[in-house]
């Protein structure tokens, strides 16, 4: 159950955005049928700002907004976020499929809509590469099987081994006994 704030914030959210999105729509005479698009807010997504997903059964968009993005960023950062999903809305409504080719960067260039979004949430893990000459390293916000289990797993860059870091204790591991380890040591903290 959410409380009275998180409504309070997620109806803003969502008003904004709506709002944002007719006049995107009018002003750049963009064809997305706003009535067969849908919109909900994340309280949970630490990664994607906003996400757009496709029932081609009620052809149907929902456009998903991160309520962490929408605290971070300012408006106009947030507005192009809505920009960027409602250019996947037009592809999903016109084409039956989104993603980040061509037509999609052209469409989204004229809308003035990023590519890629600015972090908006620190990373729960940093993955390291532990070769001397290599400084490849990857953010986790989760317990994926690269975390959980590095030993199985080589750098992204040079296919040494790597080590993951727990970002809040600053404790590493490099095999699945180490993150077990870690885990069962921090307890509550994890």
């Amino acid at each position: 159950m959410t409380d009275d704030a998180d409504l309070t914030l997620a109806d803003e959210i969502l008003a904004r955005a709506r709002i944002h999105a007719r006049e995107v729509v009018a002003e750049h005479d963009l064809p997305v049928a706003l009535e067969a698009l849908e919109w909900a807010v994340s309280t949970r997504a630490k990664r994607r700002a906003g996400a757009c997903r496709w029932d081609a059964e009620t052809e149907t968009a929902t456009i998903v907004l991160a309520r962490r993005a929408y605290e971070a960023y300012e408006w106009p950062a947030f507005a192009g976020i809505v920009r960027h999903e409602l250019v996947h809305a037009w592809e999903f409504q016109q084409f039956g499929e989104s993603g980040h080719g061509s037509r999609f960067r052209e469409r989204a260039a004229a809308l003035e809509a990023p590519r890629h979004c600015e972090e908006f949430a620190d990373p729960r893990y940093v993955l390291r590469c532990l070769e001397p000459e290599c400084d490849w390293h990857a953010k986790r916000h989760r317990a994926s099987k690269p975390v959980k289990s590095p030993g199985g797993y080589q750098c992204g860059a040079c296919g040494g081994s790597y080590e993951v870091e727990h970002v809040a204790s600053g404790r590493t591991w490099t095999t699945a006994g180490g993150y077990g380890g870690a885990k069962a040591a921090l307890s509550e903290e994890w």
